[in-house]
């Protein structure tokens, strides 16, 4: 393995989306090429319908390419059935939703826990207490979803998408549904555990402030990739 990929932790090269309508094939994305250096942020920027939240679930292996390839961590993403993408999601990849997505039976801190345990991590409950104290929620442990404020869900959210210590992070309108104080509050904490833990984050924002505070961006306009701007994104394509 390359120096240049050991420091890659995602290369895009020559990504296209396709799907089927009733209409005839819709192109979604098209010639994406890109790559992002381990620890870094990036935020993806464009208009609603531009590709930005289909690019996401592309990096994260929720969803296949049409043609090209996404390499995770070094591993080319089309080379693995559903399974085997599932595996490396749980052992390098958190996630955090602009819609809370929780097991309504567990509390705050068995839903942080879940990941990791489902993952074979011996440490789920330490790891798990310890990033609801740094999202300052070491009170409500006990407590279910339904007993928890919007903002303290999505704190919530954050500490289980640590858990277990991801290599990246992918994170989609993270506070979209807050108010700002909340939606300050979260942006905050992403960032700074990002930073404490060495996590490459990358974010679909429509928030041009939080785009501004992260080190690259990605310009989505109708399915290319039309600009890179700030920090150390290299558009390959």
């Amino acid at each position: 393995m390359s120096v240049l990929s050991q420091l890659n932790v995602i290369r895009v090269s020559e990504l296209s989306k396709r799907v089927n309508t009733f209409e005839g094939s819709l192109t979604i994305l098209s010639d994406i090429s890109f790559s992002v250096k381990s620890g870094e942020s990036v935020a993806i920027v464009g208009a609603s319908g531009s590709g930005k939240s289909t690019l996401l679930s592309l990096l994260a292996g929720l969803d296949v390419t049409s043609e090209g390839e996404i390499y995770l961590d070094g591993v080319a993403l089309s080379t693995l059935n559903e399974e085997e993408r599932a595996r490396i999601r749980a052992e390098k990849v958190g996630f955090v939703f602009q819609s809370f997505i929780f097991v309504q039976s567990l509390t705050a801190l068995e839903n942080v826990m879940l990941p990791a345990e489902l993952a074979g991590k011996p440490d789920a409950k330490e790891q798990a207490l310890a990033l609801l104290e740094k999202v300052g929620l070491s009170h409500r442990l006990s407590h279910y979803p339904s007993q928890l404020s919007g903002g303290e869900q999505q704190r919530v959210a954050i500490a289980r998408a640590f858990v277990g210590s991801p290599k990246i992070l992918f994170a989609d309108e993270p506070s979209a549904n807050l108010d700002s104080n909340n939606g300050h509050l979260i942006e905050k904490l992403l960032f700074d555990l990002n930073k404490q833990n060495g996590t490459t984050l990358v974010l679909v924002t429509h928030d041009e402030q939080l785009a501004n505070q992260c080190q690259s961006i990605l310009h989505i306009e109708g399915g290319k990739l039309v600009k890179v701007s700030n920090g150390d994104v290299t558009n390959v394509g």
